[in-house]
């Protein structure tokens, strides 16, 4: 936007829109924070005539109301926040255009030497701070470094104080809430905890209240972490149900379980002395998955041991009941034997039993009767005659989810973060689901990976997305999460688009795999006891649908809920989402529920789509992106006209959410502040209700360039990275020197 500039004072520049004529009426109010820096300017004169009366919206457009067009924008590249390669891309360009307007160079085509557009392929990775200049973490955390002089960290507080920069803020959003700020005096909001001394305040009256409560669980333990290192987790169970599992798939050759890179053996199925029989990993149906052992496993009542505090068990009680989940209780073991005293220790076997209920646990390892209505005295049962001092729940019985019309936030790869998830569950979204996870990566104990596997409490159904090619490795993951994170169900992805997971043979691929994909939904279903879900698109290549040939299948292995996103890989996010072939799924998916996925950003939207296709639920992606408050919208079934200030509210939630999560310390705020503008590249699309002419937005039309109803309302819509650095500046303070950013589409570096 060509701009004048007018200078008021020494070091204050306000920039003059366009649309004003600058005249000695121009009125201009500068608001300033408590440290002298520039939040907001406004800008208010006679505007520049515009005759919008002849204007023509062209295909895609959205309908602007005429009175917001801004028909004397004029477009140029603002560099201040681009690497110093993108500012040498961009000048060389410039300088060809300039040199040579009219196209005498043969070899180039017009409208081609300056060309900004498509995807910035190959984003520079942040470079890691100087860790001499950072403060050693014992000294933040108050315990001796283990380190000593060879600590890579420095160790001088005064001389840390007299280089740290000042202050970005003059409220913790961290010591507010909790009354102790964990990040101490390398906090850069630390003016109301840090005292003269640099000792780090703590109000103890609100952190009293605050420390016991558990906001975020599945962290990675160090131990596990050295486990897997070293590989020496126990994964013979997966091992062992893997090879049962392989070996009664009848599409799984010779060739396909020698990928299969495990030497434990078998479950013997010599019968052991004892008197009771369990029918072990019997399945009400004959489904491909059927995992079963030729004859029967016989355990002595002696030789087992009641587990009430198992992993699984104990994780699972870490959070409240979600609405909609409930646990599975048909009791399918066969007892042959009546006698008391040698199933006593049986009856409190619940290592293989989902429940939330955490009571039930206390009383088994009390010794208490499970039954109420029944009390043993002396050996006899009081009361109603049980059977459950004799029977023992299969270990395959699963906990069950409703997923029938809830509203799902798709797991959404770098925007889908926990702050992000936080702020949707606070909007009105039912499920969430974290950002795809590697199974490998998992394995090796990766911390990068397992941060994608973290759960806010606020998560009431929560899952995790892995992705992977091969069964063992998948079956070993979910293994791994299942003894060890508190989720709630595992998706398997097999649509991620991105070339370099596709020619590993995993995503997207393995829908072409059918047989690597049966092995690997039977194994991960084999040590599972939450629900197997998978998300998938409508196929490969172009025009080419295959969904509605796997589907069926997924059918007979076992799968939980399905669901589809009406594109191919090829298509990856351009044209429209096929909801017709969605339709058509849907009716082949029954009885097994499906979510479609596509093109949803409005209330409107996800009705017409849930009345024409009969899908049990939507699953929304970039609608969620672009305007976060669509799960409202869709629930009280409203279009929402949301003011600026109210999505800059949720902005700053965003914010402090991030600050609570990665931290307030320089490198948290750091990892904040581009999370932030990740999220602004989709949030600017949206256009506000009352600026529309026709209602609603539909997610594939891009505005005008337009006005909006007051200044804020006009930044927000900006589609140029420099003014979501200002944004971010308003929420987090202003950016470090050097500060670059490197959007994620060339077009953005447009002013």
């Amino acid at each position: 936007m060509e701009a004048e500039r007018e200078k008021l004072g020494p070091d204050i520049v306000v920039q003059i829109p366009a649309e004003i004529v600058p005249t000695d009426e121009t009125n201009i109010e500068i608001e300033f924070d408590t440290a002298r820096n520039v939040t907001m300017t406004h800008v208010t004169g006679t505007k520049k005539h515009q005759d919008v009366s002849n204007f023509q919206f062209q295909p895609g457009m959205a309908r602007i109301k005429r009175e917001y067009l801004n028909l004397n924008y004029k477009p140029h590249v603002m560099t201040q926040y681009l690497p110093e390669a993108m500012k040498a891309e961009i000048a060389q360009k410039t300088k060809a255009a300039s040199d040579d307007p009219n196209n005498s160079q043969a070899d180039v085509p017009p409208n081609k030497k300056i060309k900004l557009k498509g995807r910035n392929k190959h984003r520079p990775k942040e470079k890691r701070p100087d860790f001499s200049t950072k403060l050693c973490p014992s000294l933040v955390l108050d315990y001796p470094c283990r380190f000593g002089t060879q600590c890579k960290y420095t160790h001088d507080v005064k001389l840390y104080m007299a280089a740290k920069p000042k202050d970005l803020g003059k409220e913790c959003y961290n010591f507010t809430k909790f009354g102790k700020c964990p990040y101490g005096i390398a906090c850069r909001y630390g003016a109301t905890h840090i005292d003269e001394d640099f000792k780090n305040v703590v109000n103890q009256d609100l952190f009293e209240k605050t420390c016991k409560a558990t906001t975020t669980v599945n962290l990675l333990p160090k131990d596990i972490q050295i486990k897997l290192r070293k590989r020496q987790y126990d994964f013979s169970k997966t091992d062992s149900m893997l090879k049962i599992a392989l070996k009664n798939l009848p599409s799984a050759a010779n060739k396909n379980a020698e990928s299969v890179h495990s030497t434990t053996k078998a479950p013997s199925n010599k019968r052991l002395d004892g008197d009771i029989k369990v029918d072990l990993l019997t399945k009400p149906d004959n489904s491909l998955c059927d995992v079963t052992v030729p004859d029967t496993h016989y355990i002595h009542a002696d030789n087992v041991q009641p587990s009430p505090c198992s992993d699984s068990t104990e994780n699972s009680s870490s959070l409240p009941n979600a609405s909609g989940v409930d646990t599975a209780t048909k009791l399918t073991t066969k007892a042959v034997s009546s006698d008391h005293d040698k199933t006593s220790d049986v009856r409190c076997d619940t290592s293989s039993v989902v429940s939330n209920d955490a009571s039930s646990f206390a009383a088994c390892a009390s010794g208490a009767d499970s039954n109420p209505k029944s009390a043993n005295v002396d050996g006899r049962n009081i009361g109603s005659v049980t059977d459950e001092d004799t029977i023992r729940l299969r270990p395959q019985e699963k906990k069950k989810i409703n997923f029938g019309d809830k509203l799902y936030l798709a797991p959404l790869t770098t925007v889908g973060n926990l702050p992000f998830r936080r702020v949707c569950k606070r909007l009105g979204a039912d499920i969430t689901c974290g950002e795809m996870a590697m199974a490998t990566n998992i394995l090796q104990g990766h911390q990068s990976e397992w941060a994608l596997l973290k759960r806010h409490t606020s998560e009431d159904i929560f899952g995790v997305q892995l992705c992977g090619g091969f069964a063992d490795s998948m079956t070993r993951c979910a293994q791994l999460l299942n003894e060890k994170l508190d989720v709630d169900f595992v998706d398997i992805n097999i649509g991620c688009p991105i070339d370099l997971v596709f020619k590993k043979g995993e995503g997207s691929a393995l829908m072409g795999r059918l047989n690597r994909f049966e092995q690997i939904v039977c194994g991960m279903n084999s040590v599972l006891d939450i629900p197997l879900t998978v998300k998938m698109r409508t196929g490969i290549y172009e025009n080419k649908n295959i969904a509605h040939n796997v589907i069926p299948r997924l059918k007979t292995w076992g799968v939980d809920l399905i669901t589809l996103h009406g594109r191919t890989r090829e298509q990856r996010y351009t044209k429209m989402a096929d909801w017709d072939y969605i339709h058509q799924c849907a009716g082949a998916a029954q009885p097994v529920p499906l979510f479609g996925n596509g093109d949803i950003l409005s209330f409107e939207d996800a009705n017409l789509h849930k009345e024409q296709t009969g899908v049990a639920g939507v699953m929304i992606a970039r609608g969620a992106l672009i305007k976060p408050w669509i799960f409202t919208e869709i629930k009280e079934q409203r279009h929402w006209d949301i003011s600026a200030n109210e999505r800059l509210e949720i902005l700053k939630d965003f914010s402090n959410f991030g600050l609570e999560h990665w931290g307030s310390d320089q490198q948290g705020v750091d990892i904040t502040r581009r999370f932030l503008l990740e999220w602004l590249s989709f949030l600017n699309r949206y256009i506000p209700v009352g600026v529309l002419e026709r209602v609603p937005q539909k997610i594939n039309e891009r505005p005008p360039h337009y006005l909006g109803r007051n200044d804020l309302e006009t930044l927000l819509g900006s589609a140029n990275s420099g003014d979501w650095v200002k944004i971010s500046e308003m929420l987090l303070g202003p950016v470090s020197p050097g500060f670059t950013f490197l959007p994620k589409h060339k077009a953005n570096a447009y002013k």
